[in-house]
């Protein structure tokens, strides 16, 4: 997967046109793992609002918010080490998400499936940063 310029602002991946960072399948994704998170949180419990509860949120926030602002920089090591600060937000979450196991306030399937969504956005988000890196600078927005 690599992505060319087309225009000023439309990129080719693959065969597919990217006039956005909204047109990325690791954004759209990572969106998807927001609302999973945030459904998740709803049942801890009330003395967590500001721990647990506030830090896997933001977590989960910043994936999407960090893959848009690296795509809107305008260069290739920006969007790099931002797609990097979201591929590691990930970890976060999957690290939190142990922890609310062992807390006791995620059930195994709830667990199942956030992990779940967890790879389908590490994936294409790891094929997103291989593909930005190994990209000549002059191709890059």
């Amino acid at each position: 997967m690599g992505f060319a310029i087309a225009t000023n602002s439309e990129f080719v991946m693959g065969n597919r046109a990217v006039q956005s960072y909204q047109d990325l399948a690791a954004w759209q994704e990572a969106r998807v793992l927001v609302r999973q998170v945030y459904e998740m949180t709803k049942s801890f419990p009330a003395d967590e609002r500001f721990g647990l509860v506030s830090q896997i949120r933001r977590c989960s926030v910043s994936v999407p918010s960090n893959i848009a602002e690296g795509y809107g920089r305008g260069s290739r090591n920006d969007y790099s080490r931002f797609l990097r600060i979201a591929r590691g937000s990930l970890f976060e979450i999957e690290t939190q998400l142990i922890l609310a196991c062992d807390l006791g306030f995620v059930e195994g399937d709830t667990k199942t499936d956030i992990q779940e969504q967890i790879d389908r956005v590490a994936r294409p988000l790891w094929g997103l940063i291989r593909s930005v890196e190994h990209t000549q600078p002059s191709r890059v927005p």
